[in-house]
Formats: C-alpha cells, structure tokens, sequence
C-alpha cells in the first residue's frame, strides 16, 4: 500500500516481502513471541520501587553503545522528591570497541576518573548504578555475566564474565578513587525505572535506537529461574534475539539476510536487525542497490558510495519519509551526496521504500510488544522514543490490543537516571539488609561455640552428679531409680498415666510376655483447665482422678484395682522408684501446694477422696518413659530425649558417678533435667535480647533458660520480638506493626514448622502473616520472616545437638571406649514435625562427638508405654521377692 501509483507494476516484488505484514501476520508474530517469553527472558532481580522515599548522591553509568554518560544524580526528599542530574558524554573508540577487554573497561575507569576529579567528588565513596545494555545473565543485583556483545561490540574476554567485577578490576588498578558498584541493568530496565519514578504504572520498557530491547514486571510464580512465588519482578527480555531459532524465517527478506551475513554476528539478534536504528539505513541501502541493478532507479546506475556498507545512515530514513515536500528534498540532498543524479521518480521511489522499512520496523515492533501487553493485561504504561516510528507503533498496538488501555510515556533522561534509581533502592536494602543480618549473626552459632556449650553442659553434668555441688549444680542429674529394662517375662495389665503439658493422657497397656512378646495399648487424652493448672495442687490431683476414672468406665473396668505407672515431667528428686518430690514447676504450671511435696502422695490422697484403689507403683519421668520405650524395641538405647513444649534428657549412668545414691555397682537412669542448664549464667554469652524478652516475660524468669532456647513453648515468641524489632526499625512490614502480633503467644511454634516446610509456598507464607494481622505484607516480608524462623530453630537444634553431644561423650568416656555405638530415643513434637530440626541436630552430635556412633529411634507410643514398662518391671521383681 505504501508504493508510488506512478511507479512501474515491476518494482511490486522488490517490496512484496517487507510490505505483506498486515494484522493477520503480525497477530502471529504476537503469538509466537507469548510462546517464547515463557522459556527465553533473563531476571534483572528487580523487585521493588520507590519506598520509602529514596534520597542521597548517586553515581550512574550508562554504556550501550559507542558513546557512554557518566552522571551524578542528587535525590532530596523534603517533603516532595527532587532528582537533579550532571552528565558527561565520553566516546568509545572503535579499537576499543573491538579490542581487549581489559583495555575498555581501563578507558571507562580513565572516564569516570575525569568526571569525579571535574565536580571535585574523587575522595568520596558514593554508590553506583551501572546501565550495561548487552544481553547479560544476572543472579543478583550487583552481577551481570556478559551473554554476547551486540551493536557493534567484539571485545575479547569479556563474554561469559562478570562485567561489574571487569569495572571494579580496573578501578582498584588504578588506585584513585573508589566508588560502591550495587546495581548493574540493562537500558530497558533503566528506562522503566525513569519513567517508574515519575508515573508509578509504568511497568514496560521499551529500547528503539541502535538497537532494541524490552521488560517489565512479570509475576513471579512464572519465573522458574528464581526462588519465590509471590510478587513481580522486573525481566529483561533481550528480545533482539527472537528468531536466532528460525522463527521469523518466513517473514525474513532476501535484504535482511544480507545485512545479518555482513554483521559481526552473522545468525544473531535477528529480530533487531530488522527493527532497530544500527540496520535500518542499510536495509534501504540494500533495496536502493538492488533496484539500481534492476534498472528500476538511477537508470541503473550504481555508485562507490551506495555501494559501500554504511553510507545510507539510519537518520536520513527519519528525515526522507517525512510526508511534506520537505521529505523529497532531503531524499533528494541524500542521493547526490552518495554521487547519483536522481530523477524526481528516484525521489518518490526512495521515499516510499523508507517509509515501508520503518512501517514493517514500527509493526513487528508492536505485534511484539503486544505479546508482552497480552502477558500482563493490566498493566497500563510504557516507555519508548521515536517520532514518526512511534505514532505507528502506538497506532499497531492499540489496533491490535483494543482491550488494553496503554499510555505511552517518552523518557527525557535516558536510563542513567534510572540506574541511579535502582541504585537508590538497591543502596537502601542492602543497608537494610545488613542491619537485620547483624541482629540474625548473634543467633548464628560458630563450631567453637557449640563446641564450648558441650564443654559447659559436660562441667554441669559433672557437678549435678557430685554430692558435693549437687545443690549448686543447675543440671541437677536426678537418680530415677530405674536399674533394670525388662526381660521378655513380664506380663499383666497395667495403668499409665502421662501428664506433662496442657494435655494429659490416660492409658491402659496389656504387657505379653514369652515368644508371643507383645504390648498392647488403649489410651484417651483429656485437657487441664487454665484454672487447675493456676489454682490449688488438690483441685489439680482431683480433675486428674476424675479422668482416670473416666477411662476405667470408658474401658468397661470401673473399679478395677490396677498397678499404674505415672510419667510426671517435671523436676522431681526421688529416693524411690514410687516416690517423687516436685522440685518446681515449669511449663506454665503454677499449682500450689505442690512444690516440695510427693506427688505420688498427692495421687493416692486424691484417689482416696475418690474412694476408688490404684496401687502407684511408679513414678518416671517423660525422658525416662521414651528411653523405656525406645530400649524395648532396641537394647542399645540408653538414652531419652525429648524436644517438644519443654525438653530434657535421661541416660544410664555408672551407679559409682551416681553419688546421691548409695552403692556402685551397676548402673542407673539419671534425670538430667537439663532444661535448667544456664541458670547461673552458664549461656549469657550465647543468649540475645530477645532471648532475655521472652525470659522476663515468662512465669518463672530467670528459670529453665535452656530450655527457653530450644523448646516449642519459646521458639515462636522468640521469632515473634525479632520481627517486633525488624518492624520497629522499619526492615519489614514497611515499618507498620499489627495490634495481633503484639500479642504474646501470637506467634506459635507450629508457624516456625510450617513456614519451613519445603513444600510451602511463599503465598502460603503470606497467608499466616495475614492470620497475625499483616495483611499488607510482601514477599520480600514472606522471605525475611522464612528466613528469621529458620535462624531461631537452626540455633535451637545445634543447642541441643551440643547438650546431646555432651552426654553420649559421658558415656563413651565412663565406659574408657574408643568408640561408642549407642540409641537415642526421642519424643517431643517439635522434633517430629518441624522439617529441618532433627536433621541439624543429628548434624550437630556427628560433628561434635566424633567418636560415637548414635542412632536415633524415635518413639511412637510416647513415654506413656514406657511407664507401664517400668511398672511391669518393678512388679515382676517385687512379685519375685516377695516368693
């Protein structure tokens, strides 16, 4: 449609080929090009905008092409942002272009030098955002490996590189001045944010000069090259290369095989050497020789200058095809000054094929830029520039996305300013970024600490064992009067009674002994009140008889006359298996009238007042149940763990190391009561802030401060003052608390398993903040919160693999082995279901007792089974004394 009616019907094939693009083809193109962003964009690692407010001086570096700006961009905020900028214009020489490496990132450094040195800022450090419009592969923010040069570029040992480590190479070998690189972006980018800054919709943005290039903000749950799901990040497409697969190959013209043949890089960037400023001049170069050859212009006349590569410059298509006669004149002033004698025909015919390389140019431009509009349908902004070019890409666009609203917004500022915006961001997070990464650092534990944490708890065990400093000792190392496991001959039915929380359990165990050897269980689980867990030690002991004897008319045995086993996790000291003075509580427990006294008395005494009969034959506590439990199963086991609300630890220790009780021969299970450890200062130097929050406001401070290091009742408020702390500083949640998550307890510890579960999702991440109330917060929030629950329970479980590691170094040592092969059995709910801990903690032990072979079991009937074990036993040799 854009040829001369005077022109002869035999120039119609010359143009059929760039002429043909109508809706229908470039509809195509659109399609073609949403099947590709899919699999071929790179992540700029863009995420965020302009909050808060940016201010301060900044450095900016725009290389694209054979010119490159240095800029200063000062960013005040009073009130009202203010950007002001200074530049300077350096050229690259073109044996730099195609030279050393080294050598061109030397001329850039030489570059910056002068400019700094010309507003008298060489001695400052400032930040630097470095605009490097080459197809690049990032990682993060500040690294950019070169894919491959384009526009004209062949330095060697550049590609494949790091080209911010290029530049800071070359500017330490100077030595004069030292600036911060924080951001390297393509123009696109630069471009965007520049425009972002002044209109906060633009998210696309969009390069028509030397060469060509677009972003903008895709979704992150498509971007499978980077971790996350939630939120926008802004991509670099470098879209000069759609075709290099043979995509456009039926749309590609005998003229633009010829330009990609001559190129530098022959098979490359195909989609912008038919559209961009650098081919452009030469695509009508090509058709104005070929027409010559035909005899279809200039009388068929050539010249050497038409005949050489590059004296058709891409300017003089912009000045040609302009509708007025002004546009004849300077085809003709063009044309005599490659040496032709043009006719006015040769005029009108040059016109045309201008105005039909930069039409096809501006259509496969849009039908592009469509598929990206297609991509994010409600994004309604972009930046471009162009005159003539521009009003038909906006004319295709909108012809061809009706259902898009889409402004265009031309950059005045290039994209340096953008680059210094991103850098302003960038320079703002990393200061973030560091301030909260100090705070996390001291809850990061080194080897030598752990290993010193080993070392101490190793010096308490010993203390607590000691009848000398047993009163001093904070792992007071309880003898539990448990000697022997069982044989294989026990037998009978008996109760269980398991109380060590907020929830209690009931059982009854039918223990078979022989070679049927089996143990069969029936149990049911009954809640304490708040009231009874705050109120008197009889009110307690009374609402526990009522639901055992629930369970006996549950069970159809109402009045039945059993031996129980009651597993009671609190400290106790005992002097017998059936007898249990209550040290103090913990886990939130505050009955009086306990402390101080037996609790198997306080049992019997509440039985009585029932007037039903149970004989209490023993008392044990949960670890010593789990270890009873677990040594069933593996005679290996002689050690019980527990890491659930509370935590604490049992194991078989030498009867002469035992000395709070008479005799040494043999061995007996001691209660570390390990919880405590640290009581008398022995963690201050491991302990944080928050930490000694969650002490204070706890109802025993100053109490069980290990345990409040690695239990599932602290863990999630621990998290919880850490992200009050982020907030209050404004590193998270844009500096805006929730009323909910001021709230103590708020923050469970079941959310620390959760959000560390590896199948989770960032957006379900999300979801539990918006349960605390934070329903603004983002995904860089999503990650931060990840990041401050995966810390806190990393810390919990290498405290707990030292204590372990300590123990099992104990008994190896007392048994004078080289090497140690033992179990461990463990129970506790933080241990089975949050995702990493147990594996960290088996970490931990292997790294910290070398020697020892430790293999974890973990319980699955509770410590409940294990106390009717011990009940079974202690009757089956009571029974055969009293024979």
């Amino acid at each position: 449609r854009a040829i001369s009616r005077k022109s002869s019907d035999v120039r119609k094939p010359v143009f059929l080929k760039l002429c043909k693009s109508g809706s229908r083809d470039l509809a195509s193109i659109t399609f073609l090009l949403l099947a590709v962003i899919s699999i071929h964009v790179l992540g700029a690692n863009l995420q965020c905008f302009f909050y808060p407010p940016e201010k301060g001086d900044f450095l900016a570096l725009d290389l694209g092409g054979t010119n490159f700006r240095v800029l200063l961009v000062k960013v005040s905020d009073n009130g009202k942002q203010k950007v002001e900028m200074e530049n300077q214009i350096y050229a690259i020489p073109e044996e730099l272009m195609r030279g050393s490496g080294s050598e061109l990132f030397d001329h850039i450094a030489e570059c910056l030098a002068n400019f700094l040195e010309r507003l008298g800022i060489k001695n400052q450090k400032l930040p630097l955002g470095f605009t490097f419009s080459f197809p690049c592969q990032q990682t993060k923010l500040d690294e950019s490996i070169l894919v491959s040069w384009t526009k004209g570029f062949k330095s060697h040992g550049v590609e494949g590189r790091d080209v911010v480590s290029l530049l800071r190479k070359a500017i330490k070998k100077r030595g004069d001045f030292d600036i911060d690189i924080v951001a390297v972006i393509n123009d696109t980018v630069g471009t965007m944010m520049t425009c972002g800054y002044d209109d906060h919709h633009c998210e696309i943005g969009l390069i028509v000069g030397t060469g060509t290039n677009a972003c903008y903000m895709e979704e992150m749950r498509h971007l499978e090259l980077v971790e996350g799901d939630e939120g926008r990040m802004c991509v670099n497409m470098e879209w000069g290369a759609f075709g290099d697969d043979g995509a456009l190959d039926d749309l590609r013209t005998d003229f633009d095989r010829e330009i990609d043949a001559g190129s530098l890089n022959p098979g490359k960037q195909l989609f912008e050497k038919m559209i961009s400023g650098m081919y452009m001049g030469e695509l009508v170069r090509l058709i104005l020789v070929k027409m010559a050859k035909e005899d279809l212009a200039f009388k068929g006349h050539t010249t050497p200058d038409l005949l050489t590569t590059g004296h058709f410059q891409t300017s003089f298509v912009s000045a040609i095809e302009n509708d007025k006669s002004e546009g004849l004149v300077s085809a003709e002033k063009v044309l005599r000054g490659l040496g032709l004698d043009p006719s006015g025909e040769d005029c009108v015919a040059t016109q045309r094929v201008c105005q039909v390389v930069s039409t096809r140019a501006a259509h496969l431009c849009a039908a592009t830029l469509v598929s990206v509009l297609r991509q994010i349908r409600d994004n309604k902004a972009l930046c471009l520039s162009s005159p003539r070019f521009a009003r038909r890409l906006h004319k295709m666009v909108r012809r061809l996305v009706p259902d898009c609203d889409v402004r265009f917004l031309r950059s005045e500022d290039g994209s340096g300013k953008g680059a210094a915006m991103v850098t302003a961001v960038a320079y703002r997070l990393a200061t973030q970024h560091a301030e909260r990464q100090r705070v996390l650092d001291a809850l990061r534990l080194s080897r030598e600490q752990l290993l010193e944490v080993k070392r101490r708890m190793g010096e308490e065990i010993n203390r607590g064992l000691a009848k000398e400093s047993h009163d001093q000792a904070t792992v007071k190392m309880l003898p539990t009067y448990v000697r022997s496991t069982p044989d294989g001959t026990e037998h009978g039915d008996f109760l269980a009674l398991d109380l060590g929380g907020t929830n209690f359990r009931v059982l009854l165990v039918r223990v078979r002994g022989g070679k049927r050897r089996s143990v069969e269980m029936h149990n049911k689980i009954y809640a304490i009140p708040q009231e009874a867990m705050q109120g008197t030690g009889e009110e307690l002991f009374d609402h526990i008889v009522h639901c055992i004897a629930d369970f006996l008319e549950y069970m159809g045995m109402k009045g039945a006359s059993l031996p129980l086993g009651f597993t009671f996790s609190f400290p106790c000291h005992q002097n017998k298996l059936d007898q249990g003075i209550l040290l103090k509580w913990t886990k939130g427990f505050k009955a009086t009238g306990c402390e101080g006294e037996d609790v198997v008395s306080l049992l019997k005494d509440a039985i009585h007042r029932r007037e039903f009969d149970l004989d209490v034959v023993a008392v044990v506590n949960d670890t010593v149940g789990t270890m009873m439990t677990c040594g069933y199963e593996d005679p290996l086991c002689e050690v019980g763990l527990i890491v659930g609300t509370g935590t604490n630890a049992c194991y078989m220790e030498e009867m002469q190391n035992v000395e709070l009780v008479e005799g040494d021969e043999g061995r007996m299970c001691v209660n570390m009561e390990w919880g405590a450890f640290g009581d008398h200062g022995e963690l201050d130097d491991f302990s944080t802030e928050f930490d000694r929050a969650v002490d204070d406001c706890a109802t025993n401070p100053g109490k069980q401060r290990y345990e409040k290091m690695i239990s599932g009742m602290y863990l999630g408020e621990i998290v919880r003052n850490i992200l009050l702390e982020f907030t209050a500083k404004g590193l998270l949640f844009r500096g805006k608390l929730s009323e909910r998550l001021k709230t103590r307890g708020i923050f469970e510890t079941k959310f620390l398993s959760q959000i560390e579960s590896d199948r989770l999702a960032l957006r379900q991440v999300r979801s539990i903040l918006q349960h605390l109330g934070l329903t603004s917060s983002t995904c860089d929030d999503s990650i931060l919160v990840k990041e401050v629950c995966s810390v806190v329970a990393r810390r919990a479980a290498q405290l707990c693999g030292a204590g372990l590691a300590a123990v099992v170094d104990k008994i190896r040592q007392n048994r004078n082995l080289s090497e140690l092969k033992i179990t461990v059995g463990v129970d506790g709910t933080l241990y089975k279901l949050h995702p990493h801990f147990s594996s960290i903690m088996h970490e931990t032990v292997r790294d910290l007792a070398p020697q020892c072979e430790v293999t974890f079991l973990q319980s699955e009937d509770g410590s409940g089974k294990g106390a009717a074990l011990i009940t079974a036993v202690a009757c089956r040799i009571r029974d055969a004394g009293q024979r």
